[in-house]
């Protein structure tokens, strides 16, 4: 249901802006200004660039700010600020998130990230789920030093990594995991597996790229930008900007034509983010991981209950 959800976002999300955002009065507003907030990781996958280069075009300063997925679309879901930043669908039963309207503009691969000094190179779908399920506790169940897994997960069950992971990974959002280490934020978490040889966790690319960790192959797919365009890396999500419905003003519509144009696009292809116009076809392989995730939960859930 969820990923449908998604499709109608990510189809509308990306017709609206083509279309002009013909959807609300004009309102008045800061002229020069435009005040972003939300997810880090979108804000280093290409938000930071977007903005340098739409001030140098247009004199418009874009003032970001972080505070993760639910700050950006609740705020602006709520008109306290003009554009949010998120990495996971809004929540339609939540009223905070209901006026959040979406516009899909990239491509983010979620990826499991280890110490550089770990010799393990990669994980089968199953054996992730089994590590965060705590039914793997050591690497050398992995291949790796016979030492206990430290694994480091967000903090609550709506950050756009942990949503997505319980989306994506095991069809259910309300899904526990069995945890060494929980962090407020992806940040922290990869700076405690930049620092510890037996962690791990999850976070988006964007990120992850900009340190120097060790990205682990998933399947047998290194998550590299080829793949990820491809849909052969099994695990992605769109990046999205984040409007109050229906309430949009000029300087706002203006932006998002702007990063969803051509040389918006360009500005995100060159970060090495995948430009959402580019990989329309991601949306039905993601639709595919989606019901893959559902029926290994059923699979598991009547192996319980077998027992």
């Amino acid at each position: 249901m969820k990923m449908h959800i998604l499709f109608r976002h990510s189809l509308w999300g990306l017709l609206l802006p083509l279309l002009g955002l013909a959807i609300g009065p004009v309102q008045a507003g800061e002229a020069n200004v435009i005040n972003w907030a939300g997810c880090g990781i979108t804000k280093k996958a290409f938000m930071k660039e977007l903005a340098i280069a739409y001030e140098k075009r247009t004199g418009i300063k874009i003032n970001l700010s972080g505070g993760g997925a639910t700050k950006g679309i609740r705020r602006a879901a709520d008109g306290s600020i003009d554009i949010g930043g998120a990495c996971r669908v809004s929540i339609e039963s939540d009223p905070r998130e209901r006026n959040a309207h979406q516009i899909p503009v990239a491509w983010d691969a979620l990826v499991v990230i280890v110490n550089k000094n770990n010799p393990v190179e990669g994980l089968s779908f199953q054996q992730l789920q089994k590590i965060y399920t705590g039914k793997i506790t050591n690497w050398k169940e992995l291949g790796g030093n016979d030492a206990p897994i430290d694994l480091y997960v967000r903090r609550g069950k709506m950050s756009g990594v942990g949503r997505t992971v319980r989306e994506l990974v095991f069809h259910n959002f309300n899904q526990d995991f069995k945890t060494t280490y929980v962090v407020k934020s992806s940040g922290p978490g990869e700076k405690g597996v930049l620092k510890n040889v037996n962690g791990i966790g999850m976070t988006g690319i964007s990120s992850a790229k900009r340190r120097d960790l060790k990205l682990l192959k998933l399947n047998g797919k290194a998550p590299t930008y080829e793949n990820i365009k491809k849909g052969e890396y099994v695990l992605y999500r769109p990046l999205y900007l984040v409007t109050k419905y229906a309430n949009v003003d000029k300087k706002v519509r203006d932006f998002i034509r702007f990063a969803v144009s051509r040389e918006g696009q360009a500005i995100i292809r060159q970060q090495g983010t995948v430009p959402y116009s580019e990989a329309m076809g991601l949306v039905m392989k993601q639709l595919d991981q989606y019901d893959k995730a559902l029926a290994d939960g059923l699979f598991h859930t009547k192996a319980q209950a077998v027992k």
